[in-house]
């Protein structure tokens, strides 16, 4: 499946709850909205996006702890986690996507290679709680083919996280 793939069968997903969904966006720089928002009738179920790609902007915008980050870094599985917690909080919505990374060239290193991609995905339960889950990969490729592989990953494993409910 392609993103717009992806797009269509999240689209269907959370029509058919009457769900809403936010995004928080970092190395992807709103790839994923924008793939989101091709879909016609897409403010039927999407909310919103922020495009956190500072470590400022991830605090003012979604409520990340700057101790969360400075402990972590901006590129790990706590601040992706808080990032999607922020977005389902602030944007009142029932799903919330986050993805934070290094799609380079630069600015990697040993422990956090070009490609470390940190996602979060939260999910309010019938019970209205909150079902979260983080996840890092690494992707390969140029900057362009990381930030398409993570969106493309992101979508893919909401729809089966969403799947499980």
């Amino acid at each position: 499946m392609n993103s717009i793939d992806y797009a269509k069968a999240l689209a269907q997903h959370l029509i058919s709850k009457k769900w809403k969904l936010a995004l928080a966006e970092s190395c992807t720089g709103g790839l994923v909205c924008a793939t989101l928002t091709e879909l016609p009738g897409s403010s039927d179920w999407f909310e919103r996006g922020y495009i956190t790609y500072s470590n400022a902007a991830k605090a003012e915008c979604l409520g990340v702890p700057a101790a969360l980050i400075q402990q972590h870094g901006a590129v790990s599985e706590a601040v992706a986690k808080a990032m999607a917690e922020g977005a389902l909080q602030y944007a009142k919505v029932n799903v919330a996507i986050s993805i934070t990374g290094i799609a380079g060239p630069t600015g990697g290193s040993t422990e956090k290679p070009v490609g470390t991609v940190c996602f979060g995905w939260v999910i309010q339960n019938a019970a209205g709680e909150n079902v979260t889950s983080c996840q890092t990969k690494l992707f390969s490729g140029d900057r362009q083919t990381v930030r398409q592989q993570a969106s493309d990953y992101a979508l893919a494993e909401l729809l089966k996280l969403l799947s499980k409910q």
